[in-house]
């Protein structure tokens, strides 16, 4: 009988192992992995990209998703033509939602900014329709160019900023923001400095920058003034490219190109702009006729393609 107990060697050896696995964490209580990082940059479909194929609303959205982009920027008059063809607002938003797509912002051109007070009573009045219908399929960002101000220098900056506080106070109503555009090739907001101080003199914590590659060189601003923005300034960038072939002077919204197929700095601006707060959209935009003549999908499955090249390291 005695020779069937074990001896003390064996017990220790026996309550030093039980002992270490006690202190071992269970397969089931194993800490969870670190999260992976967020993206720096969101890649986004301008739908000016394939806007000369006139496809409509749901088959531009149909295409981008196709090609995997999860984001997306809608042009007003386009979701106008859905609505005004039948469709509703909350069937556009069931489309966006089922192609899992987020519009991230919607191109619209009310004149919010002109001195005629008729006209921009006018524009103040679109603006909030517009607003509200973007708050409805989940689109809280609509670019605010100086549209109607494009022409005649001279325009007003501290009374261009007194305006821009009174779409940003619409905004706070819809819950959608006005993003102040700049625009090279106007008479007004044409540099960098021009939409930096309407900006911070409208006095509103919501003002927030709209900037593009190529109006970034068409107006003949600084990037060494860039990093001035600051990191709230800048939700969404337009990005593209443009040739060496065309100056500031001569080059139109046309010539833009896909982002690595010319010679802008892409990778300075984005390593300037890159926000470690949060991702940065980056929402490609084109006009270029050389596109519109191909196929849809093939424009946006290399506009995606060209998206990532860029991004890619930074």
């Amino acid at each position: 009988m005695t020779e069937s107990l074990p001896n003390r060697r064996q017990l220790l050896t026996t309550l030093a192992a039980t002992a270490g696995a006690a202190l071992l964490p269970r397969v089931s209580e194993a800490q969870p992995k670190p999260k992976a990082a967020a993206p720096a940059f969101i890649h986004c479909l301008n739908m000016s990209t394939i806007r000369g194929q006139k496809l409509g609303f749901v088959k531009e959205l149909e295409i981008a998703s196709k090609a995997g982009f999860r984001s997306v920027e809608i042009w007003i008059n386009t979701l106008q033509d859905f609505l005004n063809s039948g469709g509703t607002l909350a069937e556009a938003r069931k489309r966006l939602d089922d192609l899992g797509i987020k519009a991230e912002q919607a191109i619209g051109f009310a004149q919010w900014i002109v001195d005629d007070e008729a006209t921009r009573a006018k524009g103040l009045e679109q603006m909030k329709r517009e607003m509200d219908q973007l708050a409805q399929i989940g689109c809280r960002r609509i670019a605010s160019p100086p549209m109607g101000a494009t022409q005649t220098p001279g325009l007003d900056l501290r009374k261009a900023a007194e305006r821009y506080r009174a779409i940003l106070e619409l905004g706070d109503q819809s819950g959608v923001v006005p993003h102040l555009e700049l625009w090279g090739f106007s008479a007004n907001l044409n540099r960098l400095s021009d939409v930096m101080y309407v900006a911070v003199e409208s006095g509103h914590p919501s003002a927030r920058l709209l900037l593009d590659v190529y109006h970034l060189y068409k107006g003949k601003s600084s990037l060494d003034s860039l990093p001035l923005v600051g990191k709230p300034g800048i939700e969404i960038f337009h990005v593209n490219d443009y040739p060496s072939t065309l100056s500031p002077e001569v080059i139109t919204d046309a010539d833009r190109v896909f982002p690595g197929d010319g010679v802008a700095p892409i990778r300075r601006i984005l390593q300037t702009i890159r926000n470690p707060e949060r991702p940065i959209v980056l929402s490609l935009e084109v006009f270029n006729k050389n596109y519109y003549a191909q196929p849809a999908e093939q424009v946006v499955q290399t506009a995606m393609a060209k998206m990532k090249a860029m991004t890619g390291g930074i």
